[in-house]
């Protein structure tokens, strides 16, 4: 069980990683600049790389509390993540096409990041 755990932490560690990747990338091919744009960008920017730094935070934490908490902060990082991606997408300013897969990954994260506070604050059972 412990092998499991571990590799399940690594797995989140690593697709937190190569989700930021990913929004690095879409921020770098949106051709349109305008200043909405560019705001929204930073936004996505900031919230879609906090995942997987609290992610990392919480690994490191000192006690449940801090685990909780780190990933919780993670979860709220996900939710806006979301909300920056789709009103990108809606707005038109970037692609369904470029959007949606990423979108899909965020609400992805968000599902095992919900569950995982769910299970850490015991209101979930198995």
């Amino acid at each position: 069980m412990q092998n499991n755990n571990a590799k399940v932490k690594t797995d989140l560690r690593k697709r937190a990683y190569l989700y930021a990747l990913a929004i690095l990338r879409l921020t770098d091919q949106t051709r349109n600049k305008d200043y909405g744009t560019e705001v929204m960008m930073k936004q996505l920017i900031r919230s879609a790389t906090s995942i997987g730094a609290n992610i990392i935070e919480a690994q490191a934490g000192s006690s449940k509390k801090d685990f909780t908490n780190f990933y919780s902060h993670a979860l709220k990082s996900a939710n806006e993540s979301k909300f920056w991606l789709g009103l990108l997408r809606d707005s038109g300013k970037v692609s369904a096409d470029a959007v949606n897969p990423i979108l899909q990954e965020t609400c992805e994260l968000a599902n095992i990041l919900a569950a995982s506070v769910l299970t850490l604050k015991g209101k979930r059972s198995f």
